[in-house]
């Protein structure tokens, strides 16, 4: 009985951390991002900035494996959604690294990236447990999906298809 009291509980916690959220947390937009321009801006900003359109948020790095793999899958979502805003946000160490895997990749959309990696204060703020990972936010700025990884690009596509 004491067994399955605590794999309840465990149950519990892992699905309550793992549930979709339709906001984003007062810590995630407060926390500001480098600019490709060398400035700061609070994340908030950012999905202000994104009001009116459907976007897709990409969490990615330069060193990652996963993420460039995935690219072409990102490429392909790109090309048969082009009205959808795309926003980068990058997890690499350096500026010059995240700037020369954005010219490498050729990737398209609007840059950013964490002032603290993975695991800083941004990080944590959006549940950030593995890259690439993909946000998709509707025009009002909801939160649609919350938690995409690159195997799921079908439920991405046919996310961004319903809010056609």
């Amino acid at each position: 009985m004491k067994n399955l009291a605590l794999l309840l509980i465990a149950f519990a916690t892992f699905s309550c951390s793992q549930a979709q959220k339709t906001e984003f947390s007062k810590n995630a937009l407060s926390e500001t991002l480098l600019t490709i321009d060398g400035n700061q801006i609070k994340f908030g900003d950012i999905i202000k900035n994104q009001q009116g359109k459907t976007t897709v948020i990409e969490v990615w790095a330069s060193w990652c494996g996963d993420c460039v793999k995935a690219m072409p899958k990102l490429k392909e979502l790109q090309a048969n959604n082009p009205e959808v805003s795309y926003v980068f946000i990058s997890m690499d160490k350096t500026a010059d690294k995240w700037k020369e895997g954005i010219e490498k990749h050729q990737l398209n959309g609007v840059h950013f990236m964490a002032n603290d990696g993975m695991k800083g204060v941004f990080g944590k703020a959006i549940d950030l447990d593995w890259i690439p990972r993909y946000i998709i936010i509707d025009k009002t700025g909801k939160i649609i999906l919350y938690r995409a990884i690159e195997t799921d690009f079908d439920q991405i596509s046919a996310t961004l298809k319903q809010l056609k």
